[in-house]
């Protein structure tokens, strides 16, 4: 079952029970999870008439008893403090209460408490769908202050405590929807990825054990959490496959594409869905590189043409009547055709005037081979190519160094100096920064795979064979940790258990976490991991979902807020 179908049938067993006119009341974080599992037209169908924010319908004070109110918001203070100055003054006729993680039982008695004169709340229920499942094996928390994780761990730090309870009540609710209780391992190098595995293990096998007491026989499922700064190539990289280049060039927010900024739209193409479960082409086309989606379009737009000739060729009443009843039908299929059509020719045209395609084989070269030498020569002369966007020129730095800042500092520097030269809004040291929270020192793979015999190995071996398409020949880190864990050999010294529950045979279900945020090349790689039919499946949970501006602007209001926190 993929995420997306758990999502839906809370949602679903939300609004079914309930007859009559609806108000669906969401909070800025439900909201997301609703938007991208269930469409407006879905939601009128089940009688819901109505969709508000939780704080902005407090501004009104209309009552509105027809209807009944359902509420799906996260077990916050906030929240509560609010649900309770709604209950004190009800505007509708009853209230339905839906959670979407663990309440506390003070919040159950404060709601109770301001029910009890007006008695308008008819059920409290947890609905256990805290995250936002955009694709089948791929979900995130749509965190707003990611970068809080390259802060160090200082015990006030109320950010960080923060974003440690929301990732561990994220990773709690996919257990508490897909009714298992996992073993957990973390990745030894990064504290906040063994705080969250220990926090989220004290919960499920301590604070809430009756909760994740489901009395399954099966071999339990394996939570792997582990950060980002283990692979900062990946995020760093220009994209090649249709998803994960949209979300590099334009950006996916909730599996939606805002168009509004780039170019003169209609009205209803100002905002396009890009979502495998509504839209059969992209399902299709989603993991394919740039080359082929060009051809696929083409097809698309012909078999268009073909059905808008025949639609043309109107003679009789019969024939009008069966172009009315295909009509809603022709008109999906004209939206999507332009939808995609667009998107292709917005990106084509980033493409040339950035002169992507001359960044990115050498981006790919510094991802994937060795030579140090050829590799400073093609930074340098990339530097010094006018064409060449100011983002690019540090992305590409930013990779040299990644990987060769033990073997040519003198080098390094001379990037430094003319990426200074080239940019005046280069922030001197980001690059430095990127070093320090993800240098060789601090990592646990074997990100260049020029660590282990084996991966060097197999480097020289598809060296030899040649690649198939110098754009996209980079694996992320991610894909050897999959294949670590399908072969069962996931070294205990490197991804410790929590505790004393350890794996008792090979799992059938893996669930891997990255504090930091995930990228759509790594969903990629697990789709086409889940493909193989390894008996495994997995499941990618982020933070996040970056790409390389996300990723940079992370790093550099981290880069801010610890020059900070040193000067205070």
């Amino acid at each position: 079952m993929v995420l997306v179908s758990y999502v839906r049938d809370y949602i679903s067993r939300m609004l079914q029970d309930i007859s009559g006119m609806k108000v669906l009341i969401l909070d800025s974080h439900t909201v997301s999870i609703v938007s991208v599992a269930y469409s407006q037209s879905e939601l009128l169908q089940k009688e819901v008439f109505l969709v508000e924010l939780v704080d902005s319908i407090s501004k009104s004070r209309e009552a509105m008893s027809h209807l009944k109110a359902i509420y799906f918001v996260a077990p916050t203070s906030d929240n509560i403090k609010i649900l309770k100055r709604h209950l004190a003054t009800p505007r509708f006729g009853e209230y339905h209460l839906f959670f979407s993680n663990i309440l506390k039982d003070t919040q159950i008695h404060e709601l109770a408490d301001s029910d009890g004169h007006h008695e308008v709340v008819q059920q409290v229920q947890e609905f256990y769908a805290d995250f936002v499942a955009i694709d089948p094996y791929h979900f995130t928390l749509n965190m707003p202050s990611n970068h809080v994780y390259m802060l160090p761990a200082v015990e006030a730090d109320s950010k960080l405590e923060r974003f440690r309870h929301r990732v561990v009540d994220g990773i709690v609710s996919i257990f508490l929807a897909l009714k298992r209780r996992p073993v957990i391992r973390y990745q030894r190098t990064s504290d906040i990825a063994k705080t969250i595995a220990q926090d989220t293990a004290k919960l499920m096998y301590q604070q809430e054990n009756g909760l994740f007491d489901f009395r399954r026989t099966e071999i339990s499922p394996l939570l792997l959490v582990i950060d980002r700064r283990d692979d900062p190539v990946t995020p760093l990289l220009n994209q090649w496959t249709y998803q994960a280049m949209v979300h590099e060039l334009i950006g996916i927010q909730d599996n939606k594409v805002d168009l509004k900024s780039i170019g003169k739209f209609s009205k209803d193409q100002q905002e396009v869905v890009l979502s495998s479960e509504q839209d059969e082409f992209f399902k299709k086309n989603m993991y394919e590189n740039f080359g082929d989606i060009g051809m696929n379009i083409k097809q698309l737009v012909d078999e268009f043409q073909h059905i808008s000739k025949s639609n043309q060729n109107i003679q009789t009443i019969e024939d009008m009547a069966k172009f009315v009843d295909s009509y809603p039908e022709y008109r999906k299929m004209h939206g999507n055709v332009s939808k995609h059509v667009s998107l292709v020719t917005e990106m084509s045209k980033l493409v040339e005037e950035r002169k992507l395609m001359l960044v990115s084989q050498t981006e790919q070269e510094l991802a994937c081979n060795g030579g140090q030498m050829a590799s400073f020569e093609a930074v340098t002369n990339l530097l010094n190519n006018n064409s060449i966007a100011d983002i690019d020129r540090l992305r590409l730095v930013m990779l040299y160094a990644l990987r060769y800042e033990k073997e040519s500092p003198v080098q390094l520097m001379q990037l430094f100096n003319k990426l200074s030269s080239k940019n005046a809004k280069y922030k001197p040291g980001l690059v430095q920064f990127l070093l320090k929270q993800a240098g060789v020192d601090k990592r646990t793979g074997d990100l260049f795979g020029n660590r282990d015999f084996l991966n060097i190995a197999r480097n020289m071996a598809r060296g030899l064979k040649g690649v198939e398409n110098v754009y996209t020949q980079h694996q992320p880190l991610l894909f050897q940790t999959m294949e670590s864990i399908t072969k069962g050999r996931l070294r205990d010294v490197d991804y410790p258990f929590v505790g004393n529950h350890f794996q008792q045979g090979r799992p059938q279900d893996v669930i891997i976490f990255i504090v930091g945020g995930t990228t759509y090349e790594e969903s990629r790689s697990v789709a086409l991991q889940n493909a193989t039919n390894s008996g495994i499946r997995f499941i990618l949970g982020g933070s996040v979902v970056l790409n390389s501006k996300r990723f940079l602007k992370d790093l550099e209001e981290a880069k801010r807020q610890a020059q900070l926190s040193n000067a205070n």
